[in-house]
């Protein structure tokens, strides 16, 4: 995947969706894509909250169903997804993985 286009158009697109994600606060955030009622997007808050004891990271979590269906269905099976501004990690995931994230980004 070609990140230098893809993820700033994806991620333009979902503030399109939803504006509260283009505020100067989230722009530089990563985001946790996921809904309610996933067991695996618990367990990757989780992670991003035991990371977060170890590495100064922001995110959002961000509720997929909140979008329009063409983007919703976008990650309905691949969710939990973390976006950063550069980056897309499709669950599994793993705190180790989220560091080797955060250097690429």
């Amino acid at each position: 995947m070609d990140n230098d286009t893809t993820i700033p158009t994806l991620r333009a697109r979902m503030i399109a969706a939803n504006p509260n994600l283009g505020t100067d606060e989230n722009q530089d955030k990563w985001w946790l894509l996921g809904t309610s009622g996933c067991h695996l997007c618990d367990i990757a808050e989780q992670l991003l909250t035991q990371f977060q004891a170890v590495q100064p990271i922001s995110y959002q979590y961000v509720d997929i169903a909140d979008f329009d269906e063409a983007l919703m269905m976008e990650f309905a099976t691949t969710i939990p997804v973390i976006l950063t501004p550069s980056q897309r990690f499709n669950y599994p995931f793993s705190v180790l993985d989220l560091q080797q994230l955060l250097v690429a980004s």
